[in-house]
């Protein structure tokens, strides 16, 4: 009986944790800044994170600066509380275009061809 008890604890223990882990899609298309300053969606950094990717990939730009995702970071969250309505991916387009606009030209291709 005892065996039978831990068993059945087990099997549900492991049930709740594997419902815990559910997966959650965002269309990102439809998140606010609101929602990007305020957590109601995941957290910012994480979010930031992939737009960074996102943008950085539609540039061809396969190299990480994580300095400049950090202040991208920073200047998109500003940017979201002043327009809070705003979609978030008109807001990313806005700053990482200004951000592109004031560095250096996208970079594109491994350093030793540059």
């Amino acid at each position: 009986m005892t065996r039978l008890t831990m068993v059945m604890s087990g099997l549900i223990f492991a049930g709740v944790c594997l419902q815990a882990q559910a997966q959650i899609i965002v269309d990102i298309a439809k998140v606010t800044c609101d929602q990007f300053v305020t957590y109601k969606i995941a957290n910012p950094n994480n979010i930031a994170l992939w737009l960074s990717g996102y943008f950085n990939g539609r540039r061809g730009d396969t190299l990480v600066d994580t300095l400049a995702m950090g202040e991208n970071n920073k200047k998109l969250h500003d940017y979201c509380l002043t327009h809070m309505q705003m979609p978030l991916l008109q807001a990313a387009e806005i700053v990482y275009g200004q951000s592109e606009a004031a560095g250096a030209a996208p970079r594109a291709g491994p350093p030793s061809a540059r």
